[in-house]
């Protein structure tokens, strides 16, 4: 499936969720999505799981 696909069916599934269920279910479908994403990503081997939560300043 294309990203451009993804994309698609993402943006459809926020705004059925925004016009049927308002902002807080508009609000819950865009963080879990984003959670969804984070989680492929790591279970796909493209992202640590340390690179998550390590902060963005320098080494010690």
């Amino acid at each position: 499936m294309s990203m451009a696909a993804v994309g698609l069916v993402a943006g459809m599934a926020l705004g059925f969720a925004g016009y049927f269920g308002g902002f807080w279910a508009f609000l819950l479908v865009a963080v879990l999505g984003a959670v969804g994403f984070v989680a492929g990503r790591v279970l796909d081997g493209d992202l640590e799981p340390g690179e998550i939560f390590r902060s963005g300043g320098g080494r010690r």
